[in-house]
């Protein structure tokens, strides 16, 4: 074999051997990513968003999901057992499986509650059930970022490798939150403050309309496992006649049946569906003015619900 012959084979078997280091490089890279199970939409792109490629997450509840009647499948439990960490929402969200969570817990699992930091002074709690505050922190963006750092904290702990990673991560987020809260709060500015009355299926909604200065009317109370009474209903038609609210709301995770009824007897519109409970589907587009979002994330959840709301709630000649 000549030189040349034995240059162009050392080339080639050094391209051969660099390629299989990329190629096995990413198999390990991908075998290192943390096996994490979240429960629902909103807590998986929580731990997606703070944890980026280090974790591999996968979500039991999928778009409109209702958490509060949600009953683990033994598919779930399967999942569950294999995770190396678990994170839920807690607040007896996940209603279904708080048992559950108790066992595994038990058994030594490292499952955490995003919710577990949030200062109980922020917290709001029903006169009719002061035992069960209600679990919608979602709704204000300042408490999402309590809840993403406790994801980080846990990552961390779990992860110490990628701490600089799931910092810049966290902090970059709460900058996103700030800007997002902002914008929703000029949008809702818009709205006639006589009219600012957010009326919905459940009280999904209520420190969303602390946040962003709406007084929230749910028909069936914080949980959707009992039906509206009919004085209820009867007192949501009187409240919407006296006040000329323009627009009520359904929601993706929620029959519509009760609001549709409200809107057909008291004459008013079904301005739009509302995310409560759950994420839209991933990939899917919105948008309003300036801004553009992935419905199956948590500022998709924000932006087309305080888009959803402005539209409908603002009359069309308004400045």
């Amino acid at each position: 074999m000549n030189k040349q012959s034995l240059s162009r084979r050392t080339v080639t078997m050094s391209l051969i051997a660099t390629a299989l280091s990329v190629v096995l490089g990413g198999f390990s890279a991908q075998a290192a990513a943390l096996k994490v199970v979240a429960t629902t939409s909103l807590v998986a792109d929580l731990v997606q968003s703070i944890g980026g490629d280090r974790v591999a997450v996968t979500s039991l509840m999928g778009p409109g999901v209702d958490p509060h009647l949600y009953k683990p499948t033994a598919g779930d439990i399967i999942k569950l057992t294999r995770a190396e960490v678990i994170f839920y929402h807690g607040m007896a969200l996940e209603g279904k499986m708080g048992d559950l969570f108790a066992r595994l817990s038990r058994q030594g699992r490292s499952i955490h509650a995003i919710t577990q930091n949030l200062p109980p002074e922020e917290w709001i709690v029903p006169e009719e059930s002061p035992q069960h505050p209600d679990p919608h922190v979602w709704g204000d963006p300042r408490l999402w970022k309590t809840c993403a750092l406790k994801v980080q904290q846990v990552l961390v702990q779990l992860d110490p490798e990628g701490k600089e990673l799931y910092l810049a991560a966290n902090q970059q987020y709460a900058q996103r939150l700030e800007e997002w809260m902002a914008w929703g709060k000029a949008l809702m500015d818009r709205i006639e403050p006589s009219k600012r009355i957010l009326i919905t299926s459940h009280d999904a909604f209520n420190y969303f309309g602390r946040a962003f200065g709406l007084k929230v009317v749910g028909v069936q109370g914080i949980s959707t496992a009992s039906e509206a009474p009919l004085a209820d209903i009867i007192h949501v038609v009187d409240l919407i006649r006296e006040q000329s609210i323009p627009a009520i709301f359904v929601e993706s995770s929620v029959s519509p049946a009760i609001i549709r009824r409200i809107s057909e007897d008291a004459g008013v519109q079904v301005g739009g569906e509302l995310f409560s409970d759950a994420l839209g589907a991933s990939g899917e587009k919105g948008s309003f003015e300036s801004r553009s979002w992935d419905l199956g994330t948590y500022a998709g959840w924000l932006g087309h619900n305080v888009s959803t709301i402005s539209q409908a709630m603002v009359p069309s000649n308004a400045p």
